[in-house]
């Protein structure tokens, strides 16, 4: 479905530059597009690889298990569905960890193993369990603690202060992840609620 959606946007971007006469700029825009994507992926590289190295230092002197076992509580009520000692709980242990600390690209293969650990547990492979949407949305929302990423992008395109997203940052993901969380809780209940009974429709209620 993605594919078609950015066919459709490419066709219709050419389309109306032809009807407009402006082919030449968007054959220039988007050949400056690519260049500038390049660009702007070796630039991160560096950034990355000095978090990721610091983030494999922090593993090996046990900062990250630390971590873990921190938030481990605040875990296990958000998952209360998954056994303390199922495979998945480490793997979302380390998953928000590595989210905590920016390190998106590390966090994402943690996340996947989650999920498919998770998936184990699932009594129907077609449909996610509540587990499964929880750590969707804890992903997706999670508290940033340093914006790796966000900061490496800013140094490529030459901020005088790529750091001062660090405070907006952690701010708008506090809010984002509590948002989430209340609303993976919301329909944790509602969909624990007794459905209502049906009045039949031939009846009145007077009865």
């Amino acid at each position: 479905m993605v594919n078609w959606i950015w066919l459709g946007m490419m066709v219709i971007s050419v389309g109306f530059a032809a009807v407009n006469g402006r082919v030449q700029e968007v054959t220039e825009a988007a050949f400056g597009g690519a260049q500038t994507g390049v660009t702007v992926c070796i630039g991160l590289i560096s950034i990355l690889v000095f978090w990721l190295g610091l983030m494999r230092i922090a593993e090996q002197a046990g900062l990250v298990q630390k971590l873990a076992r921190l938030v481990a509580p605040l875990v296990r009520k958000l998952f209360p569905d998954v056994p303390p000692d199922h495979a998945a709980f480490g793997y979302i242990l380390s998953n928000m960890s590595a989210n905590l600390l920016g390190l998106g690209n590390a966090a994402t293969p943690m996340g996947i193993k989650a999920m498919q650990e998770l998936q184990k547990l699932n009594p129907t492979s077609d449909t996610a369990t509540p587990a499964m949407c929880t750590l969707l949305a804890l992903n997706t929302a999670s508290i940033t603690l340093i914006p790796t990423t966000m900061i490496a992008v800013r140094m490529n395109f030459g901020s005088a202060h790529p750091t001062d997203i660090v405070a907006s940052t952690l701010l708008a993901t506090i809010v984002s992840t509590g948002a989430a969380i209340l609303a993976d809780r919301w329909y944790r209940k509602r969909d624990r609620l007794p459905p209502i009974p049906l009045q039949p429709s031939g009846q009145s209620k007077g009865g």
